[in-house]
């Protein structure tokens, strides 16, 4: 298994009206938890797309446990468990400082060839760098 920790502090403009950070922020910090994951192994998002590679996202599913809130430093545990195919599966958990676990998501990718916009098999190098971490 790959993991990856990163922390994102909360800002203001995330929180609803009862002072949790809005359920829809994490989507977005699990984004920031998977770039850096895949910046760890080597691999730039940036550096896929211009090789034609896209990576959408098929399926997101999070279960929440406790809200986090206004100004709080979250630790975005990320882990992938698989050598990917023609998808990538992300898991995630949040913490706050406290130690409190918040909640548990994944995120399924597709690869997706941009010029015909059909899915393909994982490039190499994301084959290759997994397989650095799992057997």
């Amino acid at each position: 298994m790959f993991e990856h920790k990163t922390t994102v502090r909360t800002r203001y403009s995330e929180v609803d009206r009862m002072g949790y950070v809005y359920y829809g922020n994490y989507a977005t910090y699990f984004e920031v938890g998977r770039v850096e994951a895949m910046r760890e192994l080597g691999i730039n998002y940036a550096e896929l797309e211009a090789d034609g590679i896209m990576m959408p996202v098929i399926r997101y599913e999070n279960n929440y446990k406790k809200p986090a809130f206004y100004d709080e430093v979250l630790t975005i545990i990320t882990r992938v468990r698989e050598v990917p195919r023609s998808r990538i599966t992300f898991e995630y958990e949040t913490w706050n400082s406290k130690g409190e676990f918040l909640n548990s998501a994944l995120t399924e990718l597709v690869f997706v060839d941009s010029k015909t916009m059909k899915p393909q098999r994982a490039p190499q190098i994301i084959i290759d760098a997994a397989k650095k971490y799992l057997s």
